[in-house]
C-alpha cells in the first residue's frame, strides 16, 4: 500500500497486486481511495477494502491464489487473520518479513510511479488521483515491467504444476 500526499492533509491510498498465473502474462490489480477531509470519509484502506481487492483479483484469476503479504498492521490483523482462514482452499497468504522491502515486487510499482509523478503539477487531490490511475493503467499494459519488479526482489517464482 501506498499513500501520496497533496497540500496538508488530502491523500490517495492505494493498493496493488502483481498477479502471476502460469500460461498467462502478469497482471497488475490495484484500487484506490481518495481522502478529502469530509466526514466520515476513510483516510486509507481497511481490511473490507482488502476483502474486496482479494476477491476482484480471485474474480479476474479465476483461480487460486498464493499471496505474498508485507507486515501492514491492517494484514496482520485478527480480522483479516480470521476471513483469510475462512476462505478455504482458494487463498493461501505467505508472510514477508518485516522491513523486508527488498523482496517486495510491490516496490518496483511505487518506485516506478513515484519517478512517473515527479514532473508534473496538479491542482488539486482528484487530479492527482486521475494522474495515477493513469499511470497504473500504463503499468497494467506493460507485463514486462511487472515481470522486472519480480526478478528485482530475487524471489523464485515456480509452476506448482
Amino acid at each position: 500500500m501506498l499513500e501520496v500526499s497533496y497540500g496538508d492533509r488530502d491523500r490517495v491510498s492505494i493498493a496493488a497486486l502483481i498477479c502471476i498465473k502460469p500460461g498467462r502474462r502478469v497482471r497488475l490489480i490495484y484500487r484506490t481511495i481518495t481522502y478529502h477531509q469530509r466526514r466520515g470519509e476513510r483516510k486509507g484502506f481497511v481490511a473490507a477494502d482488502f476483502k474486496a481487492l482479494l476477491h476482484a483479483a480471485h474474480a479476474q484469476l479465476s483461480g487460486p491464489i498464493s499471496l505474498v503479504w508485507d507486515s501492514l498492521p491492517e494484514h496482520v490483523s485478527a480480522q483479516m487473520r480470521r476471513w483469510i482462514t475462512a476462505q478455504g482452499g482458494w487463498l493461501l497468504v505467505y508472510r514477508l518479513p518485516p522491513y523486508a522491502l527488498d523482496l517486495n515486487p510491490a516496490e518496483g510499482i511505487w518506485s516506478n510511479l513515484r519517478i512517473t509523478l515527479l514532473n508534473f503539477a496538479v491542482r488539486g487531490i482528484d487530479e492527482l488521483t486521475a494522474l495515477i490511475k493513469h499511470r497504473l493503467k500504463r503499468m497494467q499494459y506493460q507485463p514486462e515491467l511487472l515481470t522486472e519488479f519480480i526478478a528485482q526482489t530475487g524471489l523464485m517464482i515456480s509452476d506448482p504444476m
